[in-house]
């Protein structure tokens, strides 16, 4: 039967994981900016845009789910604006809602930047660890969000 591990062992796994996802997000990111020029913010907005239905997003919940404060996230839209990856569109429902909607040339730098993604997460996640380690991971990661996740007010 395995034993407890003790506080330093305990303490060491943690740092390994976080060593370990700040080493693999850090080379992910360097090759997104490298190839096509997106800083990680700007890359996150792109990916939730192009899997959003009408590849669209009202700016405030796209804010919220990109963890972006109002300000970060203005700035950000505002680059993607120039950039013309983007366009707000106002809500012909509602007034105070404002979409952000991704442009034609948005959408293939989203795709292509997406399956850039994926590329190298096969090479940098799934091939040192294979199929099982890396669904296993996710698994994981997936539950400790669940139980520490932001919690509703």
């Amino acid at each position: 039967m395995p034993t407890e591990p003790d506080d330093d062992e305990i303490v060491t796994w943690w740092g390994l994981v976080i060593e370990g996802y700040l080493a693999t997000q850090d080379r992910l990111m360097g090759e997104i900016a490298e190839r096509f020029g997106l800083a990680p913010a700007s890359f996150d907005i792109l990916i939730r845009l192009v899997r959003s239905p009408g590849r669209r997003m009202p700016m405030t919940r796209l804010a919220r789910e990109a963890a972006l404060s109002s300000g970060g996230f203005t700035k950000v839209a505002d680059r993607l604006v120039a950039a013309e990856l983007i366009r707000r569109v106002p809500s012909p429902e509602d007034r105070r809602v404002t979409y952000a909607c991704l442009t034609e040339h948005g959408r293939q730098v989203a795709e292509d930047a997406r399956k850039a993604c994926a590329d190298i997460l096969r090479r940098t996640v799934l091939e040192p660890l294979g199929p099982d380690a890396s669904e296993a991971l996710a698994e994981a990661m997936r539950t400790l969000r669940a139980v520490n996740g932001r919690q509703s007010s």
